[in-house]
C-alpha cells in the first residue's frame, strides 16, 4: 500500500540514514524541502524531493498537501505517563505557596502516586494510561518513553511495567520501558536507604528482567533523594542486567551527578533545571544526550534549562514532556516546543531538532525514527495551511495539526 503526498508547502527534518543527532550550532539548521512529495510504502518512507521528481504511480493514495506542512512526529523520550489518578490538590497547594519539597515532606508528590497506585487495580491503571497514550499520540507523539517509579514496591514496580508492555502490545507508536525504582524512598525505608536500593537489586530487577519488561533503568539523583553513590550502584547493577541507564538528575541542585551519568555510560541526563560549567565540560565529546522538561518548569515554577549555554558550548539537546500526575500533567509536545522558543530562546528549528532527531537519539531509537529518511518509519504530522513551520511554536494555543501518521497509517 502505498501514500503519495504532493505539493507540500515545507517537508521538514529531511536527513541521510548516517545522522543520528545534532549538536551546537548544527540545531539551528533544519533541512527542508519546499514544494515536495512524500512517497510512503506500507510503514516505511520510501523517497520523497522536490515536486519536479515527483514519482508517477497509479498505484498510490495521493494526497494533496498544498499550502500545509509535513515533519516527522514527536519523540517524546521522557514521561511518567502510566499512574492512578491525579494530584490536583497539590496542584492548589503550590498556587498557596507550598514548595515541591514542602509538599513531598508532607507525603506528598511521588509518594502520593505510589499510594494511589499501589490501591488501584492494574486493569484500571492501563484504562486510565491508555487515554493519555491516545490523547499525545493525537497531538503528534509517534515514539514514547514511559517510566515506572510509582509502584515503590515489588509489586507495584511490576505493575506499572505490565502495563507499559500491554500499550506497547495495543498500540502502534514506538515505545520503551524505563525502571524507575528508585524514584523515591517509600516511608518505611526512609532511614534505611541500604534496605531498599537491596530490594531493588535483589528481588525487583531479577524478576523484571526474567519478564523482559524493560528497556532502560532510571534513577531520581538529587538532594533528598538518591545519591550520586547510591545512583551509580543502581546503574552498575542495571547494566548486568543489560539495562542502559536515562536518569534524572539537576533539577534542584549539582552535586556532581551528571559526570557520574557519563562515567556509567548513560543515554540521557534529564531534567538540568541547574547546570554547571564542569557540567557541560563533562557532556562535551560524551554519547549522554541532555533533555530539557520546559514543561515542567513551566507548571512549578521553576528554572528553565540553559539551553542558549548548553547549544553555544557545542551540546546536543533534546526536549520532553515529563508528563507525569504531579508536575507535568500533560503531554502536549506543540506546548513543549513552543515553550521551548518561548521561555528558553530556542529558535524554531533547534527546538523541533531537539523533540524529533536528538528525542529519538535519547530514546535509543535513531534508526526508526526522528527523521524524514529514506528506510524510517513513516511517521509523520500533516498540518493545516500554514504561513510557514514558525507558526506552530508562535501559535502556541491552537492546534495546527491536521492529521497524525503513525507507522504508514492515519490514526
Amino acid at each position: 500500500m502505498q501514500t503519495l503526498f504532493t505539493n507540500i508547502k515545507e517537508l521538514l527534518q529531511v536527513r541521510p540514514a548516517n545522522i543520528d543527532k545534532v549538536s551546537g550550532s548544527a540545531m539551528a539548521i533544519l533541512p527542508k524541502i519546499d514544494n515536495a512529495f512524500l512517497l510512503i510504502e506500507n510503514d516505511l518512507i520510501v523517497d520523497f524531493g522536490p515536486m519536479e521528481n515527483c514519482p508517477k504511480t497509479t498505484d498510490a493514495t495521493i494526497i494533496d498537501a498544498s499550502g500545509r506542512v509535513i515533519l516527522p512526529t514527536w519523540v517524546d523520550s521522557h514521561t511518567h505517563i502510566v499512574y492512578a489518578g491525579n494530584r490536583i490538590q497539590e496542584f492548589v497547594d503550590r498556587i498557596n505557596g507550598l514548595s515541591y519539597e514542602e509538599i513531598f515532606n508532607r507525603g506528598g508528590g511521588i509518594l502520593n502516586s505510589a499510594t494511589k497506585l499501589n490501591e488501584t487495580l492494574e486493569d484500571e491503571i492501563y484504562e486510565q494510561s491508555k487515554l493519555r497514550l491516545e490523547e499525545v499520540m493525537q497531538q503528534g507523539t509517534g515514539a514514547v518513553e514511559i517510566k515506572s517509579g510509582y509502584g515503590l514496591t515489588v509489586e507495584g514496580e511490576l505493575k506499572m511495567l505490565r502495563v507499559i508492555k500491554r500499550l506497547k502490545e495495543n498500540y502502534p507508536i514506538a515505545i520503551k520501558a524505563t525502571f524507575l525504582g528508585a524514584h523515591a524512598f517509600p516511608e518505611a525505608y526512609k532511614e534505611d536507604h541500604k534496605a531498599y536500593i537491596d530490594l531493588i537489586i535483589n528481588e525487583m530487577l531479577p524478576k523484571i528482567a526474567t519478564e523482559g519488561l524493560a528497556d532502560y533503568i532510571d534513577a531520581f539523583l538529587e538532594t533528598g533523594y538518591f545519591s550520586v553513590e547510591e545512583t551509580i550502584k543502581i546503574m552498575e547493577v542495571g547494566k548486568k542486567y543489560g539495562l542502559i541507564s536515562k536518569i534524572h538528575v539537576n533539577q534542584f541542585t549539582a552535586i556532581g551527578g551528571i559526570k557520574a551519568c557519563v562515567e556509567q555510560g548513560a543515554l540521557s541526563v534529564d531534567h538540568l533545571e541547574i547546570v554547571t560549567d564542569e557540567d557541560i565540560a563533562v557532556l562535551k565529546d560524551s554519547n549522554t544526550m541532555p533533555v530539557a522538561l520546559p514543561s515542567c518548569s513551566y507548571f512549578i515554577s521553576i528554572p528553565y534549562t540553559p539551553a542558549r549555554k548548553m547549544m553555544n558550548a557545542g551540546l546536543p539537546l533534546a526536549l520532553a514532556s515529563d508528563y507525569n500526575p504531579g508536575t507535568t500533567p500533560s503531554g502536549n509536545m506543540n506546548f513543549v516546543v513552543a515553550t521551548a522558543c518561548i521561555k528558553m530562546k530556542m529558535t524554531p528549528e533547534e527546538a523541533i531538532n531537539a523533540a524529533t532527531i536528538n528525542g529519538a537519539y535519547a530514546m535509543g531509537i535513531s534508526a526508526t525514527h526522528g527523521s524524514i529518511t529514506k528506510g524510517k518509519k513513516a511517521n509523520i504530522l500533516l498540518t493545516q495551511p500554514l504561513t510557514s513551520y514558525y507558526e506552530l511554536p508562535y501559535s502556541f494555543g491552537t492546534n495546527l495539526i491536521d492529521k497524525v501518521m503513525i507507522e504508514g497509517k492515519f490514526i
